[in-house]
């Protein structure tokens, strides 16, 4: 399956601005805060996810094709896929997630 980013969709825009969007179309979001180095390999959710970088350039890794999200890029992850996130520089990395959420009344 291959990586669907929108390349660019965030830039200069605020966590705020991208919540309000996200929620309007279904999904969480959230902050992640991730050292230089650090690497979250061959995850699996059953349900879709958002990602966005805020400050740093990270390697994602999605049913086997690598690729650079890049700060205001938005990832879309489609669920149950096998998908890893790695920072690779020297800074602290700071990046939005959320999780496809269930609209249906109780």
């Amino acid at each position: 399956m291959p990586i669907f980013i929108e390349r660019g969709k965030w830039l200069g825009k605020g966590k705020e601005e991208i919540e309000i969007d996200w929620e309007e179309r279904g999904f969480t979001c959230d902050v992640w805060i991730d050292p230089p180095g650090q690497r979250w390999e061959n995850f699996i959710h059953d349900t879709d996810e958002l990602v966005t970088p805020l400050n740093v350039t990270l390697e994602i890794e999605c049913d086997g094709e690598v690729a650079e999200l890049h700060p205001g890029d938005e990832w879309f992850i489609p669920r149950g896929s096998v998908h890893s996130v790695r920072n690779k520089s020297d800074e602290v990395a700071y990046w939005l997630y959320g999780y496809s959420i269930s609209k249906t009344k109780a």
